[in-house]
């Protein structure tokens, strides 16, 4: 069989995400067990938290699956998955109250978020067509249309760098909120923070991954180009 010795590179990106999945699964799991002192559910947070900040046009839903809580500009709705919706875990508060942080980023006009959305559809656009585009242009010996297709995916490694700010500053909303209104307090707190520490540490193992791939692709780029 075939060995491309560049697939190392691909192996050692999906070990760290494979990783920091883990590492955020467990933590939540540990953080499930972990009720706050005033028996909030996540959804009541999340709309105490939006009331706060003077959202009034966010609509809270549930949705199905564990961790695939998010917050929907267009729709402007904010979604709370099986595992959060209906929780009083401080786990769950920090993760209803970081996509909170989302809507306030909306809300305020947050550069970076703004940037994000622009960055979606060429990222999407990268990482459909830089395969068969580089495959293309080897196949023809065709060096430039080879580098275009290497170009097309550094859209995809800016999309996951633009995230980390947006992702960060979300969660550095929802501290801060959920400290100054009291609503963990002592320990809780930390136990949020140890949360959202471990899902934005997922956005910077997809960050290295994506550069490991851009990575790869350079090399068998100049690879062909030797032959």
């Amino acid at each position: 069989m075939y060995w491309d010795s560049t697939y190392i590179l691909v192996i050692i990106g999906a070990i760290i995400s494979m990783i920091a999945s883990w590492n955020v699964k467990r933590t939540f799991n540990n953080y499930s067990q972990v009720g706050n002192s005033q028996g909030f559910t996540s959804e009541e947070i999340a709309q105490r938290i939006l009331n706060s900040a003077g959202i009034n046009d966010v609509r809270i839903e549930r949705i199905r699956g564990n961790l695939t809580d998010h917050y929907s500009p267009t729709e402007k709705v904010l979604r709370l998955s099986d595992s959060v919706y209906g929780q009083t875990s401080v786990a769950a508060l920090g993760v209803a109250a970081h996509e909170c942080g989302h809507a306030i980023q909306h809300k305020v006009g947050y550069a970076a978020l703004k940037l994000r959305s622009v960055a979606v559809p060429l990222a999407n656009f990268g990482s459909m067509l830089s395969w068969p585009i580089i495959i293309a242009g080897i196949a023809m010996s065709w060096a430039g249309l080879a580098q275009f297709g290497v170009i097309l995916f550094t859209f995809v490694v800016f999309f996951q760098l633009i995230t980390l700010p947006v992702e960060f500053n979300a969660s550095s909303r929802a501290l801060e909120i959920l400290e100054k209104d009291s609503i963990l307090v002592g320990g809780e707190l930390q136990a949020a923070k140890k949360v959202l520490s471990a899902a934005a540490l997922t956005y910077v193992a997809a960050l290295v991954s994506t550069v490991l791939q851009l990575l790869r692709l350079i090399m068998i780029v100049k690879g062909s180009r030797r032959r």
